[in-house]
């Protein structure tokens, strides 16, 4: 029994490392709980990519502020559902800013609605050569999400819920 039964312990030796049918699919069920768990961890909800749009456009209007006392030339910020810019005073006529990367127009990527709250009741922002202007407020309205940039008349903007 010498030579046979030396290669029958070994294929039974090398059977036995493989996988079963059932530890294969164990295997295969985690994999695919663990990609559920992060498409769904990933993929943005409506109030969060909000929020980002909010900040990132807070950050701009900042930069537009700056950018005007440094140009000496005011700086207007239009918006409407599909997007928004900016626009420069140039010979007594508004202009888009396309000399600077930052701020040029951007569109939505879902449909947006801008309420622009002033004390003084003007429906749209401009920057000047001023320091201090009065403070307001940019409602950012989305199906199903709300938030808002207050902005303290300093330079400082912040996005609250």
């Amino acid at each position: 029994m010498g030579p046979l039964s030396g290669r029958a312990a070994r294929l039974r030796r090398a059977a036995s490392r493989g996988f079963t049918l059932i530890e294969l699919l164990v295997a295969l069920v985690v994999a695919a709980v663990i990609v559920g768990m992060i498409t769904v961890s990933g993929s943005p909800s409506p109030e969060r990519a909000l929020r980002f749009d909010a900040e990132r456009l807070a950050l701009l209007l900042s930069l537009a502020r700056e950018e005007a006392q440094l140009r000496g030339a005011p700086i207007r910020f239009e918006s409407d559902t599909r997007g928004y810019r900016f626009l420069i005073l140039r010979d007594r006529e508004w202009r888009p800013i396309t000399d600077d990367g930052d701020l040029r127009a951007r569109p939505w990527e879902v449909e947006t609605r801008l309420l622009i709250e002033r004390a003084d009741g003007r429906p749209v922002l401009e920057f000047g050569r001023d320091l201090v202007e009065p403070p307001y407020r940019v409602r950012m309205q989305r199906p199903g999400a709300a938030v808002t940039i207050l902005a303290n008349g300093l330079g400082a903007f912040d996005v609250v819920d």
